[in-house]
């Protein structure tokens, strides 16, 4: 036999679609000449030849006919009486083109090349994977939830590629089932035990810059540019944005008309407040901007140490400050100062308290908006007055009142 057919002596040839023909050949010629060199010693008269459509292969010997008893290489040369043996009309001084039946290399040796190419498509599809990977670093994908366990998920692609979503990278308020879609951006491609492992997230900034870029088209188009993001996952994220047509209002080109274009990113981020500021060289305006929605009275800034003191009204601190302090954290990473929130005109620092509208996730909208009826709009408002007094003056039940204090004091329990 004369020729093999590939696809159906070497099954990872099916396996190998993502991996072009030209590479394909080249594997294939290398694991026969490979076994060429073994058997006769050299391939330099050899010629592979491979039908990558078909799947076929042919394996060439040419050799030079010389008279009989003058043969000095038998790789390169046949004597007159031996090639006439092949071909009656052969001449001396011709060359004697004869095909290789692949089983005169012996079963053994065949079944040596079907496992070294084997192991050659596996290294090729491993990084074909790799370098697909590699440039989609910081793209969004969407891919199959297709195994859910404690410390990580495992997701297909469309190609049937598996990818990593550990659980430092999820959402605290992620859930997921099995055979759901799930967006998340190619967070980097790590190397385990020579194979390669995608890692997504959906925590990192650039997750958010792409849902933004997907869902405001002047920030694909380039119009408006995201300067920076900083995040606390699943509770709060501020985005600074800027401009580069004066026509455009940067804010609210990304919000969208009643907030249209956000709503569905903050569905995505499972309910993450996002803050879009108008981003700006000026420190003191942007340090004003960062703390929203808090209004500053006023500021002074230490250039040399980075470092801020923030005036406010004192029912503006609790806003500025922000549940588990995740406002002023992030507006201190958003604009790189370190910032220290007082009374205003008391130069002293406010007692830590929060807005009740931080609480909306644990507590129903009804209930903040009875408490702030009574002028009870922050925690510390609500727990300095007792069961009896919040029972008198609202309209709530007992056991209403309980879980409410019961939540608002877990905050500084926590502290």
């Amino acid at each position: 036999m004369a020729s093999i057919n590939l696809i159906e002596a070497f099954q990872d040839f099916k396996d190998a679609e993502n991996i072009d023909r030209p590479t394909m050949m080249k594997v294939v010629e290398d694991v026969f000449k490979t076994l060429l060199r073994k058997k006769y010693g050299s391939d330099e008269n050899f010629d592979v030849i491979v039908n990558a459509e078909k799947g076929d292969l042919e394996i060439v010997r040419h050799r030079l006919i010389v008279e009989d008893g003058q043969v000095e290489d038998p790789l390169a040369q046949v004597g007159y009486k031996e090639a006439i043996k092949i071909e009656p009309d052969f001449e001396v001084g011709e060359e004697l083109y004869e095909e290789i039946d692949l089983y005169d290399f012996g079963r053994r040796a065949i079944l040596a090349a079907k496992q070294t190419f084997a192991s050659r498509i596996g290294d090729l599809k491993k990084n074909v994977l790799a370098k697909k990977y590699e440039t989609r670093i910081g793209e969004i994908i969407s891919a199959e939830v297709y195994q859910v366990w404690k410390k990580e998920i495992l997701l297909i692609d469309e190609e049937g590629n598996e990818l990593i979503l550990p659980k430092s990278e999820q959402i605290p308020q992620d859930y997921f089932k099995k055979g759901e879609n799930t967006r998340a951006v190619v967070k980097r491609v790590d190397l385990k035990n020579n194979n390669p492992v995608i890692i997504l997230s959906r925590t990192a900034p650039e997750f958010l810059a792409k849902l933004l870029e997907i869902e405001v088209p002047e920030i694909f188009d380039g119009l408006i540019v995201i300067k920076k993001i900083v995040r606390d996952p699943g509770e709060r994220a501020k985005v600074a944005v800027e401009s580069y047509d004066d026509r455009i209002d940067p804010v609210g080109a990304c919000v969208g008309m009643k907030g249209s274009r956000i709503h569905g990113i903050v569905r995505e981020l499972k309910n993450e407040n996002i803050d879009v500021i108008n981003y700006t060289s000026n420190n003191q305006l942007l340090i004003q901007r960062a703390l929203t929605p808090a209004k500053i009275t006023s500021m002074d800034i230490n250039q040399e140490a980075k470092r801020a003191s923030v005036y406010l009204k004192p029912d503006q601190v609790s806003l500025a400050i922000g549940r588990r302090g995740v406002n002023i954290k992030l507006a201190s990473e958003l604009t790189g100062y370190e910032l220290d929130v007082f009374r205003d005109n008391e130069g002293e620092e406010e007692e830590y308290d929060v807005d009740l509208a931080e609480f909306s996730d644990e507590i129903e909208t009804w209930v903040i908006e009875e408490l702030k009826r009574i002028g009870c709009d922050t925690a510390k408002s609500v727990l300095n007055l007792t069961n009896e007094e919040l029972e008198r003056r609202t309209d709530l039940e007992v056991e209403t009142i309980q879980e409410v204090r019961r939540v608002l004091q877990a905050e500084f329990d926590s502290e």
